[in-house]
């Protein structure tokens, strides 16, 4: 039996107002990306990328957004990204645009370089800071951001709860 490659996109929605982000739905991104991509290349493109086309992820707070879609076709699906103004969701048209981050093989890489990517943005908002408790608060969250701290947290989490149902 032959496995069936996938490849992952980490895109961020860019909006004028960030309270537009919480209007998003991965249904309506799925729908956008989807139309783009028959505009671009027609049917061919629509045809290749529909198959196994999936939002794996959408984070409404921060706007990131994880594609999963067929190796064989990322480059079409690529190439139209930049071709998206807006996304419409719940009777909302949302102005935007759709910024590559990262292309992998795989959804833990995707996560490793948001990991990245944040605490570099984090350490780009520290120097802009006012005063000494806004560093103290992005010193913190630079210092909590990696997967074995989510992981551990996790499961601290997880073995309190238990705790309490065995109470």
């Amino acid at each position: 039996m032959v496995r069936v490659k996938s490849r992952y996109l980490l895109c961020e929605v860019n909006v004028s107002d960030k309270s537009q982000l919480l209007l998003l739905d991965d249904r309506a991104v799925a729908a956008t990306v989807r139309a783009a991509v028959a505009r671009t290349h027609g049917d061919y493109g629509a045809a290749l990328c529909s198959i196994r086309f999936s939002v794996k992820y959408l984070n409404a707070h921060t706007g990131i957004v994880l594609l999963r879609f067929p190796k064989r076709c990322y480059r079409l699906l690529w190439s139209a990204l930049p071709f998206i103004t807006s996304i419409e969701t719940r009777s909302h048209k949302i102005p935007c645009f759709l910024n590559c981050l990262h292309v992998g093989g795989t959804i833990r890489t995707c996560q490793k370089f948001l990991i990245k990517y944040n605490t570099q943005q984090l350490h780009r908002m520290l120097p802009k800071c006012k005063d000494e408790e806004e560093k103290q608060h992005i010193r913190k969250a630079i210092l909590n951001c990696s997967l074995a701290g989510e992981t551990k947290e996790a499961f601290e989490e997880e073995s309190e709860s238990e705790e309490d149902e065995v109470e």
